[in-house]
């Protein structure tokens, strides 16, 4: 059957629909998912013969292709998760993203034409400087199946991780197959190897290695993680940090119980903006280093701080945007609900010598209300929530603290315009917006946006 692709879904699919006739002669419409597909495109695809309305199918042959679309590179992206859009030429991902955070503006009412162009990479290759695989009950070691989190595909290289990642996680999938470990079972809720973190500073050039398991690296194990340990320590002298952490909960996640520090330090040097962060295995820290410096220096133009202010920085994490925002401002105050990350900032303001912060262990409404007492209103607030949003309560109680002000970072655009329409009954007005893409290959895009308090 033929269908023609109409647009792309959340997830960077494409949806067609098709009219098949019923028992009694009536058309009824199917709603197709297709991955792999580009807007325009006219495809073959085969649909099951029982009655649904919706189903996901791969094209079986592209009958009319887009004018953008390219031989993906990678030899693993027809199955693999972790890319979706490997087959469009990069000048079209981009004009999409921008064309996704004017959709989501214009659906509560901004204007669309305060967004620019999106920002992109000059090479959208081996971007990411952390990356999560995960064991296969056999023991390879990969990512997940797309559209599907129960298979893992087997890598043999990974075009958006770094280089030195790469080889790293490869050595470590050759050391669990030469010593018979096998991978973890998330049906059965049994075996060995769970997940391989692997982490990089593209700054220091230092590497963290975590693996996750169910057991103790004691006992039986005790002599193929030794093995393991020389074997990274001889080829990878960049490796800083060799962990073992068990992990023995049902849930599929990358989390430590118990922690064990085979080789060098618990954490790894990082730097950004010409301040020195310590990264540990789950310090949360943007995954795209050369975007990221672009995010902060986006921010700073747009914010335009002044000694003489006060600032507020909600959902700080470890300090990416405190701490060159503090050397700008004259003090400045840091919220974020994970403790770690409050006492990371604290540790990184003392180590790179900034004296005017302080920073808190709250949830940011709750955390605002606190600072509003102790330290004041700020001229100016930043915020940089995760994809969920910072939420309406927030956004109304940043509102009423009446901030000049307020640069909003956001890594989902349909959160970002719900939460900024909260502002407009306090006199906020949006001036500008600005993509920027953190995450080539894929459908995810961040913006950086000033708005300003209409009677400041």
């Amino acid at each position: 059957m033929k269908a023609t692709v109409h647009e792309l879904d959340y997830k960077g699919s494409g949806r067609a629909e098709v009219w098949r006739e019923n028992e009694k002669g009536n058309l009824k419409k199917l709603k197709l998912t297709i991955p792999q597909t580009l807007p325009g495109e006219e495809v073959q695809v085969t649909v099951p013969a029982r009655r649904l309305k919706r189903w996901r199918t791969d094209a079986d042959k592209i009958i009319a292709a887009h004018e953008e679309r390219v031989e993906p590179p990678c030899p693993h992206f027809v199955k693999c998760g972790g890319c979706v859009w490997q087959h469009w030429q990069y000048e079209g991902q981009l004009k999409a993203k921008t064309d996704y955070v004017k959709r989501a503006l214009e659906n509560v009412n901004f204007d669309p034409s305060l967004v620019r162009d999106t920002l992109g990479m000059e090479e959208p290759w081996h971007y990411r400087n952390k990356m999560e695989f995960t064991f296969a009950p056999d023991g390879s070691l990969g990512l997940m199946e797309q559209g599907n989190f129960r298979n893992v595909i087997p890598l043999e290289t990974c075009l958006i991780a770094g280089e030195d990642m790469v080889k790293t996680a490869m050595e470590t999938a050759e050391w669990a197959e030469e010593y018979a470990l096998e991978g973890y079972d998330k049906e059965e809720h049994t075996g060995l190897l769970r997940h391989l973190m692997v982490r990089q500073s593209f700054a220091t050039g230092e590497i963290m290695l975590g693996v996750f398991a169910t057991e103790s690296p004691e006992g039986r194990l005790k002599e193929a993680v030794n093995a393991f340990v020389k074997r990274i320590e001889n080829k990878f002298p960049q490796v800083k940090s060799i962990m073992w952490l068990e992990n023995r909960d049902w849930a599929d996640r990358a989390q430590s119980e118990e922690t064990h520090l085979l080789s060098g330090r618990d954490f790894i040097y990082d730097e950004m903006s010409g301040y020195r962060f310590r990264l540990w295995f789950d310090t949360f820290f943007q995954t795209n280093p050369l975007q990221v410096q672009k995010l902060v220096d986006l921010a700073l133009e747009m914010a335009e701080p002044k000694k003489t202010e006060k600032m507020m920085d909600l959902f700080c994490g470890v300090g990416t945007f405190s701490l060159p925002f503090a050397d700008k401002v004259g003090s400045l105050a840091g919220i974020e609900l994970v403790e770690s990350s409050i006492a990371s900032a604290r540790r990184n303001a003392e180590e790179n010598n900034v004296n005017n912060t302080i920073f808190l262990a709250n949830n940011a409404r709750e955390g605002i209300e606190q600072m509003l007492e102790s330290f004041g209103r700020p001229e100016l607030l930043l915020l940089d929530p995760p994809r969920s949003g910072a939420g309406g309560k927030v956004m109304r109680k940043i509102g009423r603290a009446r901030p000049e002000r307020v640069v909003y970072v956001s890594c989902n655009p349909d959160t970002f315009a719900t939460d900024i329409k909260e502002l407009e009954a306090f006199g906020y007005e949006l001036k500008t917006v600005q993509p920027v893409d953190l995450f080539p290959q894929t459908v995810h895009v961040e913006c950086v946006a000033r708005l300003e308090r209409k009677d400041s």
